[in-house]
């Protein structure tokens, strides 16, 4: 099972976006969006919410609930 960090550099890379353009989308620096994809912190609720919605994917997903 992938971790959130790996799912969220997936994501992004898929979506051909830069950390920066995450990180100003949901309101965050380019180094929280690092240190979640390197799995070296995890996104308070709130953000995990406004990442599943960035990137049309379900919470649950993000957080390993379901899959694909």
């Amino acid at each position: 099972m992938k971790s959130l960090g790996e799912k969220l550099r997936e994501l992004r890379n898929e979506k051909g976006k830069t950390l920066i353009e995450v990180a100003k989308a949901i309101g965050v620096n380019k180094s929280s969006i690092s240190f979640w994809e390197l799995d070296q912190n995890e996104p308070k609720a709130s953000y995990i919410k406004k990442l599943a919605i960035y990137y049309e994917v379900s919470a649950d997903y993000l957080l390993g609930l379901e899959e694909e």
